[in-house]
Formats: C-alpha cells, sequence, structure tokens
C-alpha cells in the first residue's frame, strides 16, 4: 500500500515525468535509488549498506584487490572505498595483506566472519532479486540484463 503523496505538486513515483513517459535516464536513477534504499533496510541489521555489500561481493568475485582497482570494480571513488574498507576492517570483515613486491601496495581480503556476513547477505539480495524479477518471463530477464549491461558497455566504450 502506498502512503499518500504529502507534496501534491510533486508526482509520486510513477507518475508524470517520474512513470513511463519520464526520460530513461531519470528512470534509472529512480529505480536505483528505490533499489538501493531496499538493500538498506534489508541488510541494516546486519550492520552492511548497500555499498559495503557491493565491496564485499567484489572482494569474494576477485580476491587481493588493491584499492584502486577495487573501487572502480565497485564503482565507488577510492575516498568512498577507503571509508567503507577501513569500517569493514574495523568489524572485522576485511584482512589487509601486503603486496608480495610492492611494500607500499595492500590486498584487500575477506576474512572469515566476513565470509559469514556475505552469506547472509546474499541471502536477503537473492531474495530482492526474485522481488524485481517477479512477473518476468526467463527471455524477458535476459533480455532487461543484456539491455543494462549494453547501457554500461556503451558508457564505457564512449569515455
Amino acid at each position: 500500500m502506498r502512503k499518500p503523496n504529502p507534496h501534491p505538486s510533486i508526482p509520486a513515483p510513477g507518475e508524470g515525468k517520474r512513470g513511463e513517459g519520464g526520460y530513461l535516464g531519470y528512470l534509472l536513477r529512480q529505480a536505483a535509488g528505490a533499489h538501493r534504499l531496499r538493500m538498506d533496510r534489508a541488510l541494516g541489521d546486519l550492520g552492511v549498506t548497500q555499498p559495503q555489500f557491493v565491496t564485499l561481493t567484489m572482494l569474494a568475485a576477485y580476491p587481493g584487490l588493491s584499492n584502486a582497482d577495487l573501487a572502480r570494480l565497485a564503482l565507488l571513488t577510492p575516498q568512498t572505498l577507503s571509508v567503507i574498507v577501513a569500517n569493514l576492517e574495523r568489524a572485522g570483515s576485511l584482512v589487509r595483506k601486503p603486496h608480495a613486491i610492492h611494500g607500499r601496495i595492500q590486498h584487500i581480503d575477506l576474512s572469515d566472519s566476513g565470509r559469514t556476513l556475505l552469506r547472509a547477505c546474499r541471502e536477503r539480495v537473492q531474495a530482492i532479486e526474485s522481488e524485481l524479477t517477479a512477473g518476468l518471463s526467463d527471455a524477458e530477464e535476459r533480455a532487461v540484463r543484456r539491455w543494462l549491461v549494453g547501457v554500461a558497455t556503451a558508457a564505457t566504450v564512449e569515455s
């Protein structure tokens, strides 16, 4: 059930330019914001934010990354990532290891408790992803995924 709009002059999501007639870029941003809010609510009692979840996920998939590489993969600025890594390290979810050759470079890996935390987070995120795809056929889901990847890779090629 949707709450009544407290500001009637501002359209609710799905109405006016916030609806199907809106700019695709705005609609993507609106959807991303709604998704992040769902993620933060689902992971909040675990003490994990959506950017922290992405950081943990990328470290699990690509262990031993440097801060710079991890920031690129997690779509975060190096400054934001540094704060996230420091908080996750303080919580015991990450460990830093010196690079074998370059002593000043630190590799970041998940700790055992970080892997346990990520498993708990994944269960909740999978439920959210199931909600996102509810009502879509397998072919429709593949088309949406293909389109989103196409949007991302086109932007990468252009830069």
